[in-house]
């Protein structure tokens, strides 16, 4: 099993998530070159609070072809992916490692 520990919220009890999280989480993060993300370290995602109310609410999430920008699919949430966004959402989190 897999631990999402939230770094930028102390006191929060790491949310434990399949090990097939740490390949789906990647979808989830907001990159560093804008949006008001900071670099993170090694195993470390920044996603933005309103992205996650926003994939919460919606149900889905877009993930955009690396081969072809036009190419747009909306993947519904999974239970577990729905599960973390709640946790991320309830407790105002932004910032964790994965570990």
């Amino acid at each position: 099993m897999t631990q999402i520990i939230p770094l930028d919220v102390p006191g929060i009890v790491p949310l434990v998530m399949p090990d097939r999280f740490r390949k789906e989480i990647v979808y989830f993060m907001t990159p560093a070159d804008g949006n008001g993300a900071p670099a993170c370290g090694t195993h470390e995602y920044w996603v933005r609070l309103e992205d996650s109310e926003r994939w919460l609410d919606d149900g889905f999430f877009t993930l955009v072809s690396p081969l072809d920008a036009e190419s747009v699919a909306e993947i519904e949430l999974s239970e577990d992916q729905e599960r973390w966004l709640e946790w991320m959402v309830q407790n105002q989190i932004s910032h964790v490692r994965v570990q």
